[in-house]
């Protein structure tokens, strides 16, 4: 498995398994819990969830899938803005920890920036950090001006990652963004690395899969794992599903084809609005 250095210098899985849009119908779903455990076994053990996902619901499918190995398995998950004060994270937190069945957290994110000043956030978070809650903090869908205001609070250099999206038809945070993380150690965590299974209709990957003999969406996977510095966090909902995405790790894609993606999907040339989905 290829790894990504964290700030700490702790490695971590650069192919993990995302959780959005999983534990939305309630109760217990039987497939979902089946796909994070074969990716588990693939040696995917990055999970990232989030208290939104499901209203708690994946968080609690996650549960299920780490229990009797959770030593073994990066978790990683989100606090809401609305309940990002000092008092709220601890909070929020607490009710993450009881879905996830589990006494800490790996990594413990704020989900975007809302109303809740950041340092009253981080005051927050160095609460829980203390007390064995969560090992490492860090945010998400977080700008540069945002990073930058972030950088310059007590603690505010404790940031671990920025989930944000990317992939080849969002490459807005080339520009400023990730080589301002990049020059401060701290990795971008790519959510939607597949646009929600819309890149794999591209006809530039189409032509670059069939000379490969893989998928669409391996090669448009590949890619971001072939990016410094960046973990990708795709959702795949089957066992099916995961072990293609796990095979996008062994597709190595030469120059030329990183050439044509570049001029399918070309980098950007100025500064852009964060996206976000």
């Amino acid at each position: 498995m290829k790894t990504v250095a964290l700030p700490s210098g702790e490695r971590v899985p650069a192919l993990g398994l995302g959780t959005w849009m999983m534990g939305e119908r309630g109760g217990h779903d039987r497939d979902a819990v089946n796909a994070l455990k074969r990716g588990l076994d693939l040696g995917m053990t990055l999970i990232d969830t989030a208290e939104m996902y499901g209203d708690g619901g994946a968080e609690e499918l996650v549960g299920e899938a780490i229990r009797g190995r959770r030593d073994r398995v990066f978790v990683v998950s989100k606090v809401l803005p609305s309940n990002a004060s000092r008092t709220g994270v601890v909070a929020a937190c607490e009710r993450s920890l009881k879905r996830l069945g589990t006494e800490r957290i790996d990594l413990y994110l704020l989900h975007w920036h809302g109303s809740v000043p950041l340092g009253d956030t981080l005051t927050g978070f160095a609460e829980l950090k203390r007390a064995g809650k969560i090992r490492y903090w860090g945010v998400s869908n977080l700008d540069l001006d945002e990073m930058e205001e972030l950088w310059a609070l007590p603690g505010g250099n404790g940031c671990t990652a920025n989930q944000l999206l990317y992939n080849l038809g969002r490459r807005g945070i080339e520009w400023n963004l990730m080589p301002a993380l990049a020059a401060r150690g701290i990795p971008v965590m790519a959510y939607s690395p597949l646009e929600q299974g819309r890149l794999p209709g591209k006809r530039a990957l189409k032509e670059i899969a069939a000379a490969r003999g893989a998928t669409a969406a391996q090669v448009a996977l590949a890619w971001v794992l072939q990016r410094p510095g960046v973990i990708a966090i795709p959702k795949a909902a089957n066992p099916t599903h995961v072990a293609e995405n796990r095979a996008a790790l062994d597709l190595v894609l030469a120059s030329a084809e990183l050439a044509a993606l570049d001029r399918a999907f070309p980098p950007p040339r100025g500064k852009a609005s964060l996206a976000m989905l």
